[in-house]
């Protein structure tokens, strides 16, 4: 909003005198709110965006230009930006039908050029922008990113939107088996490790199950997580008719990752949360 001000003089017998000032306010015709699809984020996820400009005005507004900071941030001496425009994303539209691509003069800040709003309508950008290491990936980060709209206008004009890092577990499972060459009636383990690379423990609540056919079947086996051995029918069950190991949906809980951010560069990095279960046993002979 732009105000302005106004004094009038008054002369006469040689005499001037001015009048009070007074003051008023421009009232831009334009406005512009910005919204992302999703509220959390994921790093090396994707966020997309929708920038809606609405003109209550009488007259067309052409020529306009929008820009979007991508959430960048101070850190330090230095400005770091946590997203990345998805290049050849942008979709434009005028009263909601589709114009031809507009023109993109900058990727950051993602500058958008010779955007137009009809008088009485609207118009809307849709694009896409890859969250990227410098994102705060950690429970309680966000990035908030701000779009300002410039050009033939009383004063710029701004919209922001807030989105938060998710609050979930990453999970990933790698398998390796020890001795690789074992003999028949010999012993072998199989060793397990689960890791997650997301903000939150996977505690009982997320059920998490573990559950493998071993071929050849494994008698007598002995079972452990974390280095604590795991109970039989109460921690996990095995058929040694047919080998299947299954672990009680609950009974594992893997840590949330550790994240981490450099203090030169103000990257990110992530230390993946673990926890290793091991299964032991008795390679049966074939009848």
């Amino acid at each position: 909003m732009a105000t302005f001000t106004n004094q009038a003089t008054l002369s006469y017998k040689g005499i001037s005198v001015s009048s009070n000032v007074a003051t008023g306010e421009l009232i831009s015709t334009l406005t512009a709110t910005k919204t992302a699809l999703t509220s959390s984020y994921t790093p090396g996820g994707e966020l997309v965006y929708m920038v809606s400009l609405v003109n209550s005005g009488t007259s067309d507004l052409a020529a306009l230009t929008v820009t979007d900071d991508l959430g960048a941030y101070e850190f330090g001496a230095q400005t770091l930006v946590p997203l990345s425009y998805t290049v050849g994303s942008i979709k434009y539209f005028v009263n909601g039908i589709l114009q031809p691509d507009p023109t993109v003069t900058a990727a950051e800040p993602l500058t958008v050029s010779g955007i137009e709003v009809p008088a009485g309508g609207t118009s809307m950008l849709v694009y896409a922008a890859a969250v990227n290491s410098f994102a705060p990936p950690e429970m309680g980060g966000s990035i908030t990113n701000t779009v300002t709209v410039s050009g033939a206008l009383t004063d710029t004009v701004t919209a922001s939107e807030t989105v938060t890092a998710a609050a979930e577990s990453v999970l990933d499972i790698a398998k390796s088996v020890s001795p690789t060459t074992v003999s028949e009636n010999g012993e072998v383990t199989y060793t397990f490790v689960i890791t997650n690379g997301g903000g939150a423990e996977a505690g009982a609540g997320d059920n998490i199950s573990l559950s493998d056919t071993f071929s050849p079947i494994l008698t007598d086996i002995a079972v452990s997580v974390g280095g604590a051995p795991m109970e039989k029918n109460i921690d996990y069950t095995y058929d040694e008719a047919s080998g299947l190991f299954v672990t009680v949906p609950g009974s594992i809980t893997v840590p949330a990752a550790a994240f981490t951010q450099d203090e030169t560069s103000g990257e990110w990095s992530c230390e993946p949360g673990s926890v290793t279960i091991t299964v032991s046993g008795i390679i049966r002979a074939e009848a």
